[in-house]
């Protein structure tokens, strides 16, 4: 309110005047900012660079390069080469022992060539009867099983229901049986213990 009561005494003054040449140049609206304050730098001064004899700095790339060349070519020569696998490997102690271990070629005659390739031919038929009549057996029992069910479902929905519903008792199964050795009395078994001793192949 007071800025427009003085806009308006000194707008009835001539521009011509003096004083309102003087009024007009100081009116303004923005404050005075006669203080700034710069940009927060987090940083040090720059060091000074030592200045290195190029010799040093040539012998230094050239290590760098030949380092680099020579794991290139160690890449290169391994990488066909597989990681071994211990469980897969021959301990030598066998290996020593290869001869005495394998078994000499045994030479059949052609008769003994003849009678094993016609029981081969004869176990083959057998296994084949037995197939067929262990499926023929296996399709009479669901197909009785199917009547029977259907002949409940007749007479009795819920028995029916109550038949086709699983029995939720049967899978947590246990069994106790003869075991390999007699069992201590008051065996306190152990909780055990596992030892990683897998090797770790770097390349």
């Amino acid at each position: 309110m007071l800025g427009l009561s003085v806009l308006k005494q000194f707008s009835r003054l001539s521009l011509s005047t003096p004083i309102a040449v003087a009024i007009n140049r100081n009116i303004f609206t923005a404050p005075a900012l006669q203080f700034r304050i710069t940009d927060q730098l987090c940083a040090e001064p720059l060091k000074k660079k030592k200045k290195m004899d190029p010799a040093i700095i040539k012998a230094r790339e050239d290590r760098r390069r030949k380092k680099l060349e020579k794991q290139i070519r160690r890449l290169e020569k391994n990488a066909r080469q597989l990681k071994p696998i211990e469980e897969l490997e021959i301990p030598l102690n066998v290996m020593d022992h290869i001869g005495k271990r394998k078994r000499p070629e045994v030479k059949l005659s052609d008769q003994e060539v003849e009678a094993r390739a016609l029981l081969q031919k004869e176990w083959s038929r057998y296994k084949r009867v037995e197939y067929i009549s262990t499926v023929a057996q296996i399709d009479r029992i669901m197909a009785a099983q199917k009547r029977a069910l259907d002949m409940l479902y007749e007479e009795s929905e819920d028995l029916y229901n109550e038949a086709v519903m699983p029995d939720l008792k049967l899978i947590p199964y246990s069994i106790k049986g003869p075991v390999a050795t007699p069992a201590i009395k008051n065996y306190d078994s152990p909780d055990g213990e596992y030892i990683d001793v897998s090797k770790k192949w770097i390349n």
